[in-house]
């Protein structure tokens, strides 16, 4: 395991495997993450005052810290949610050929 401070695992999420499935196409088109995953998820959460508890597609993306601006500009840009969820938590450890597979598809 090769120790990291330079990649990341960015989380948001869509109302729709379909919204999800299209940004996340997008992202990777863009060359801005290596991979992203799709998981069905159940939310619960109070918003606005009301409490919501909702099924939503949470999408992890891989890549490079140095990616991360721009990531979110295209958040800011393209998603549908008014305050969309977008979180970034760094990769401690990783193998040596999955983070090189990272820095190639978003750096190379």
């Amino acid at each position: 395991m090769l120790p990291t401070h330079d990649h990341v695992v960015v989380t948001t999420t869509f109302a729709t495997e379909e919204a999800a499935r299209a940004f996340a196409r997008t992202l990777v088109e863009r060359r801005l993450v290596a991979c992203a995953q799709l998981l069905p998820i159940r939310s619960v959460y109070r918003w606005q005052g009301e409490l919501q508890d909702e099924a939503e597609v949470r999408v992890e993306c891989k890549t490079h810290r140095d990616r991360l601006d721009e990531l979110g500009r295209v958040v800011a840009e393209l998603h549908p949610y008014e305050t969309p969820e977008l979180i970034a938590v760094p990769i401690v450890a990783g193998s040596t050929g999955y983070l090189r597979f990272v820095d190639e598809a978003t750096c190379g």
